[in-house]
Formats: C-alpha cells, structure tokens, sequence
C-alpha cells in the first residue's frame, strides 16, 4: 500500500495503518502468540479437569495481561467468572471524535483449544510452536488466539491516526470449542453493558485464500455424540463365535447406513436436511469461479501406486467446485471422529469383541434445528436394532448452525474498499462448514446487529488437525481491513 491509497472519507492514511500493524505483529503480537501456543488450554469438553490444570486460566491471564499494558484511552478490563463457567474476558473501549457512546461494536474471539491430534511432522506439535515461512504452527494461535490481539492492534492503530471509531467492547470467551455453552449466561450478564450494538466483529472464521477478505455467510451446526454397540458381556474366541454373533461392528455399520449412503456420504433423512437459499447458490457459484480446483486440492490426499507403477491419488466425492462448496456449507455431513472397544493391531487376537463405541460428528445446515436434530439422531440409531444388540446414542454436544442476515448496504462498501485496498482484490463471500455456537446467540441477542465474520483458516492451515498454522502476512492485512471497517461504523 501507499500514501496515495489513502481514503478520503474516512481520512486514514493506509500505508501508515499498514505498517504500525505490522510492526505490532513482528515485534509484539508474534512472540505473544509463541507463548501462547505453549499452553495446553484444552477447551472443557477434552479437559474434565480444567478449573485444577489451570490452563484455560493460564491463556486468560496472558491475554489480560498484555491487553492492560496497551496505550488505549479509557480502556477498562477485567476478567470475569460465574461460578462453575470457564471464564470470560472483558474488554470496554470508549468511542473517539465524538460518536455515540451508546454505539457499539462487538469484538470477538475465544481462547480453549482442541485437543493434541496425532500426525505432526517432525519438529512440530500442538504446544511447540514453530515460525518458519511466515507462519506461526501449533495449537491455537490462528484459531482463535490470535483474534484479541487483532482486535486491539486494530483499535490502536486507528486511535494513533486520531481516526474517528465506535464504542468498542471485546468478548473473549474459553469454552468455544466445547460448544459456548457456558456463554449465554455471560451474555446476559453483559448486554446491558455492551449499548446499542451495531456491528459484531467474530474472528474465528475461515479464509477461501490467501489473496482477499473472506466474508463468512454462514455456518453449520453440530452434534457430537457417542454410539455404543453392545452384543456380549465379554469377548470370546473368534473361531468359536464366528459366524453365530454378529460382530459389533457390523451392527454399527448398518446403523451408520441409516444416516448417511456408505457409497456416496448423502445424509438421508430429511430430519437432516434444510432447503439451500438462492443467495447462497449464488454466492457459491461466485466462490467457486474465484477457488476452482483449489476447493479440493488443497487437502493432503494420500496416493498409491496402481499396477503400473503410477501414483494415483485418493479423489474427492466430486470435482464440482460448487457442489464442494455446497457440500461443505449446507449439506449435512457425518463422520467418525473416534472409537473405543478396539485394541490396537498390535495387541488383537483372535477375540470376537463384546462391544464398539463411535465418536460421531454430524454437520448440520445452517437452518436444522441442532436440539431437534440431535434427538431424531438418538432415535434413528436406537429403534429396532439389529439382532436386538444393546445400542445407545449418547450426544455430548448440539449446536444450531447460523446463516447471516442480509448484509447492510453501508457494511457491504467498507468490505470492498477494505478489501481492495489491503489486497488489492475484492472482498469474497462463503459459508464456512464449522460450528461457532456464538454467532447463532448473538444474532438472538441483538436481532438488528450487523456480522462481520471472518478469519484466517486459508487452506492447509488444518485447525483441529496436525501442523495446524496461522499465516502471519494474510492475518497483518486482515487486521488492517478490520481497521477500516471499523472506522466506518457510524
């Protein structure tokens, strides 16, 4: 960027914004996510025991920290907690040049982690956090740790400007990953202190590339549980029981067909399923003339070699790139994220198996009930079993998905200006295929608010998975296109 590209209305002098954020980055914002990463602050879903470990506490208290030595005027900050609930971050900044105080923007973020997952390439880990290329690998720092610095960096690189910005108030909460669920009754502790919200600013969100500014249009629900398969109250001689048990696993398969086609993953009951609105198609059609093959590439596809000695290379369900996208953003989904009752390789013998147990991961369209969702999923696994076998459906976590309301003229400008300015090409538009429970009760919360969703999860960054990283240069540029934003909001 240059002086030149300075934007007249909102006076702001971009190659200034550009390089104070960057140098907060570099010198500040990097070596605080370095530590970061060090701290196994795993949400309360995968750490019974958080409140002992005094990890989530850990996270909380580095953030705070660093948030208390920043230069912002009428800054106030407190760390809060109800009793029983993983604890909240609180941040209050007053609005500058005289705009309504009353008129807010909402910052958001979150600090739990997912748990280690295996698979890191030598070198790596979820808490040993690495900088090479520009980008930042290890648990947490894109997602979402990175997202209250962003917002403060943005914050004081327009007050250094003595640029004209709304009341601002920043919500970092620990339980995300675990489903927010302990965040409604923080919610309601805090709205009467939040004003009239205009704008909410979640950044935990996903990015198409790393060219331009990504906006989330919506996101999936989720509900997780744990299918239990019981056919014996202990395991036998396989040579004696085969053929007269029926083999948990089998069970298990033909209960799983139920949901989803094992030939093709289409989710079958309708229960599942939602109608995709016509904006989305559209806007899904114009991401994928934007990501093309990218939208299936850049998965880390295993390959073998065929007979003839060729590599070939294990292939998506479609090479469609609107379809993925529609696939991924407003299609129900379903996976095994885990198991029990299987001893490693190593150690099986002979045994027919007393039981199996699947962790199961259903993604739900943005518009299914995840509540209705999760109790049709309980009863579709459970009625009429096969054989009779002892089956339940334990589901941990639901979560309904969110689909975002009709963006306002005013927010659409910024977005493209603040876009084109710190990319150089246009702002896009894409539902993501996770789950930020959030979002879903804030737009309850403030129905007239506007949504500014977006993030740094570009491709290969694999949150959730092995060698999980955050791309520094495109999370610099995002910070500044937040600036602009932000500067907008009257």
């Amino acid at each position: 960027m240059t002086a030149r590209d300075a934007i007249p209305a909102l006076n702001i002098d971009t190659e200034r914004l550009h390089a104070d954020i960057s140098a907060q980055w570099d010198d500040d914002i990097v070596p605080q996510l370095i530590e970061y990463v060090k701290i196994p602050a795993k949400s309360p879903g995968f750490d019974h025991d958080w409140a002992s470990h005094g990890h989530l506490d850990a996270a909380i208290e580095q953030a705070r920290a660093w948030v208390a030595a920043q230069d912002v005027a009428g800054l106030t900050l407190e760390v809060i907690r109800i009793d029983g609930r993983t604890p909240v971050l609180y941040f209050d900044i007053p609005a500058t040049g005289g705009l309504d105080a009353e008129r807010t923007v909402l910052c958001y973020g979150h600090l739990d982690k997912q748990p280690e997952m295996v698979g890191w390439r030598p070198g790596l880990g979820p808490w040993i956090p690495v900088y090479e290329d520009g980008k930042l690998y290890g648990r947490g720092s894109a997602d979402d740790g990175y997202a209250v610095f962003a917002a403060l960096s943005a914050i004081m690189a327009l007050d250094r400007q003595g640029i004209a910005r709304p009341h601002c108030v920043g919500l970092i909460e620990t339980c995300e990953e675990s489903g927010s669920y302990d965040l409604p009754a923080y919610l309601d502790a805090l709205a009467p202190r939040m004003g009239n919200v205009q704008l909410v600013v979640a950044l935990d969100s996903g990015a198409g590339n790393y060219d331009q500014m990504w906006v989330t249009t919506s996101l999936r629900g989720l509900v997780n549980g744990t299918l239990t398969v019981n056919v014996l109250t202990e395991g036998v001689h396989s040579g004696d029981a085969g053929g007269v048990v029926p083999s948990s696993f089998r069970v298990a398969r033909q209960l799983l067909d139920r949901i989803d086609d094992s030939r093709t993953g289409v989710v079958r009951p309708a229960a599942f399923n939602c109608e995709i609105p016509a904006e989305r198609i559209t806007q899904a059609k114009h991401a994928a003339e934007i990501l093309g093959e990218s939208m299936w590439q850049r998965f880390p596809w295993d390959s073998c070699c065929d007979d003839g000695g060729k590599f070939v290379f294990v292939q998506p369900v479609t090479k469609d790139p609107v379809e993925l996208i529609l696939n991924r953003t407003w299609r129900a989904a379903l996976a095994v994220t885990g198991a029990s009752g299987l001893p490693d390789i190593e150690s099986a013998g002979n045994v027919q198996r007393p039981y199996t147990a699947l962790k199961l991961s259903l993604r739900l369209p943005p518009l299914v009930d995840a509540p209705t969702a999760a109790a049709k999923l309980k009863q579709t696994l459970e009625a009429e079993t096969p054989y009779s076998a002892h089956v339940t459906f334990n589901y941990e976590q639901s979560a309904t998905g969110w689909n975002a309301p009709a963006t306002a003229p005013w927010l659409a400008s910024l977005l493209e200006t603040a876009s084109q300015t710190c990319y150089g090409k246009p702002a896009a538009f894409l539902g993501e295929g996770g789950t930020i429970p959030f979002m879903g009760m804030l737009g309850v919360k403030f129905p007239d608010a506007q949504m500014l969703v977006t993030g740094v999860l570009g491709p290969k960054s694999n949150a959730h998975g092995p060698n999980e990283f955050l791309h520094v240069p495109y999370a610099k540029k995002l910070t500044a296109a937040v600036a602009m934003v932000l500067a907008g909001v009257r």
